[in-house]
């Protein structure tokens, strides 16, 4: 015999004997066990977190009657104030043309009254004397009566032009004041800033916002896929960023008829009015996520979610059930809402079934190994 022909002979012989140990060693392995599970009675809670904010329930800002500069301003952001306190005060900067122009209008008024006046006093001579008629005499009264109103009328829009205010009304334009009673959020000037009166070509300047701090409420968004579960008047829980461990109170008073399309998806605003605790200062535009209950059942049949398998061909889940000793049988289930952890089971399963838990023993064994 040839060394090649050897050589062959050796290599089958080695091959062949690792076979039959390998083959030995697999078949005085132990099968592969795996634990079970039941159905079980849960509480499911299928629930949407809506992100937002906190925003009071009523806000104002404050404009100004007319244009001009901020001479002095008198309290600070975060202010508690009372309806009709001073803010503010306004230095008007009147135009020139208009000053000049009700100037001129108060030097005519002058002068017709001084006319009217002489007429008067002339007539009311003559009729005392029984010279001048009831009629004629009342006429003249009228006319210096009127040139005496005309030149209060020129006098006071002088006033009002040169320095905002005729004096004569019980609050001066240039003094801003709280129109609510609560907290100043902002003061977007300072003194020196010119500020403008609105009109019909502009929203004019804010120089405060006030809001009722003790009302505030949740506006956040949430998707469309959602959006029809929802329930108006409907219990809410609210936490905010700023506050740990504490949920609020809320109910959910609004949900938007129409939705705006943000990153491809539709989103909804929806409003919760919060019930505050006096523990806790809670700011304006605090971040806030809203816990918001979109289905609940009580006491359903329900499995751990882990436990289910899904058919690559149909799709359908599926779990498989115990029937003897290292035996199971695939059993597709019709199911209902879930947690994330829990689902429930409508048709396919009793509460006696064993459900494989896929891989939890085996894993187990190994590292032991």
């Amino acid at each position: 015999m040839s060394k090649r022909a050897k050589i062959i002979i050796g290599i089958v012989v080695v091959v062949f004997i690792v076979i039959v140990l390998w083959l030995k060693k697999k078949n005085s392995q132990e099968p592969e066990t795996f634990e079970t599970e039941k159905a079980f009675k849960a509480t499911i809670v299928r629930k949407s977190v809506a992100t937002g904010k906190v925003v009071p329930l009523e806000e104002i800002e404050i404009k100004p009657q007319i244009t001009g500069i901020i001479d002095k301003i008198y309290l600070e952001e975060g202010t508690k104030v009372k309806k009709g306190d001073l803010i503010a005060r306004i230095r008007v900067v009147p135009n020139e043309q208009s000053l000049i122009s009700a100037r001129g209008r108060v030097n005519n008024a002058n002068i017709s009254l001084k006319n009217a006046k002489i007429a008067y006093d002339r007539n009311k001579t003559l009729f005392d004397k029984g010279v001048v008629s009831a009629s004629d005499y009342e006429q003249i009264e009228l006319s210096y009566n009127q040139a005496r109103q005309e030149l209060i009328n020129a006098q006071n829009d002088y006033k009002i032009i040169k320095n905002g205010s005729s004096g004569q009304g019980g609050v001066a334009n240039t003094d801003i004041r709280a129109q609510i009673s609560g907290t100043i959020l902002e003061i977007p000037v300072k003194e020196g800033d010119q500020v403008i009166q609105s009109n019909n070509f502009n929203d004019g300047t804010t120089i405060a916002s006030i809001a009722d701090m003790s009302k505030m409420i949740f506006e956040g968004k949430v998707d469309e896929s959602e959006v029809g579960s929802l329930i108006e008047e409907s219990d809410i829980k609210v936490s905010l960023g700023a506050i740990e461990n504490v949920k609020f109170p809320a109910k959910l008073n609004f949900i938007a008829p129409k939705g705006t399309e943000e990153g491809g998806a539709v989103q909804f605003k929806i409003k919760a009015s919060i019930t505050l605790d006096d523990k806790y200062f809670i700011r304006a535009n605090y971040s806030a996520n809203a816990d918001i209950v979109l289905e609940k059942k009580d006491s359903v049949m329900s499995i751990k979610e882990a436990l289910l398998r899904f058919d690559k061909k149909t799709e359908k889940p599926y779990v498989e059930i115990k029937t003897g000793e290292n035996v199971y049988e695939k059993k597709e289930l019709e199911l209902g809402i879930s947690d994330g952890i829990n689902i429930e089971v409508k048709e396919g399963l009793t509460f006696e079934d064993e459900i494989k838990i896929w891989n939890k023993a085996s894993k187990e064994k190994k590292s032991r190994n």
